[in-house]
């Protein structure tokens, strides 16, 4: 069995007698692998964000939550770097913590050897970038999500400074720059907010109504708009 199988193992084992725990003696024999093994690959599962914890004592063990499960991975090697890459190029995106933690989960479940091989053709990789280094702060992507009026407070290109409250519709990003588009409260019209423009951000509870946006809207004199979801 090699180590994807047998981490999805792990997962399907513990869950099978949870909320009971399970001792990694008992797993080593029921993987026919070391403890010392079993034990590195529940710290892998661990790094992947499950649920799985250890009680001490002489009947301790490890456990999980029940409802948890292992994700797919059964990525080829070009598939990995292909991941790695991409990831990689949100280093200065709002979605950059969750993309340092997906790599990071993707290596995780992999065989030792073929997260290695990844990781080591991954570093030949590298991004051109500007010396300043500017980044969209992280709350951007919670504004995002969240499916709320936002309250911005943002710098234009002048330097002057604004609250807005906005109705977030989605996100461009170009040349490294990621914009947020929303209808703003305060012009009454459709917006794009650059994200290190932004002071700060403030999701509030407000919930605002349906609006559909479309690329006319925007006004875009050059290149065209392409989703990150292949429809092909």
């Amino acid at each position: 069995m090699n180590r994807t199988d047998r981490l999805y193992g792990l997962v399907e084992e513990l869950r099978a007698v949870s909320p009971r725990p399970c001792s990694a003696r008992r797993l080593a024999d029921r993987f026919e692998v070391s403890v010392r093994t079993i034990e590195r690959d529940l710290a892998a599962l661990q790094q992947t964000g499950l649920p799985i914890w250890a009680e001490p004592g002489r009947t301790g063990g490890y456990v999980i939550d029940a409802s948890a499960t292992l994700g797919p991975a059964g990525f080829t090697l070009d598939e990995t770097l292909a991941v790695l890459i991409g990831l990689g190029g949100l280093r200065h995106s709002p979605f950059r913590h969750a993309a340092r933690t997906a790599a990071r989960k993707t290596l995780a479940v992999m065989p030792d050897g073929d997260a290695a091989r990844a990781t080591a053709l991954a570093s030949r990789v590298h991004f051109l970038e500007d010396t300043e280094d500017s980044a969209a702060p992280a709350e951007f992507a919670a504004a995002l999500r969240a499916d709320r009026v936002v309250r911005l407070h943002y710098q234009d290109r002048t330097g002057k400074e604004s609250v807005r409250e906005v109705e977030p519709l989605g996100s461009i990003g170009k040349e490294g720059q990621w914009y947020l588009i929303a209808w703003c409260r305060l012009r009454n019209s459709i917006r794009a907010f650059r994200g290190d423009r932004m002071l700060s951000v403030e999701v509030t509870d407000e919930r605002p109504e349906r609006r559909s946006l479309r690329p006319e809207d925007l006004a875009i004199e050059f290149g065209r708009l392409r989703s990150v979801i292949d429809h092909d």
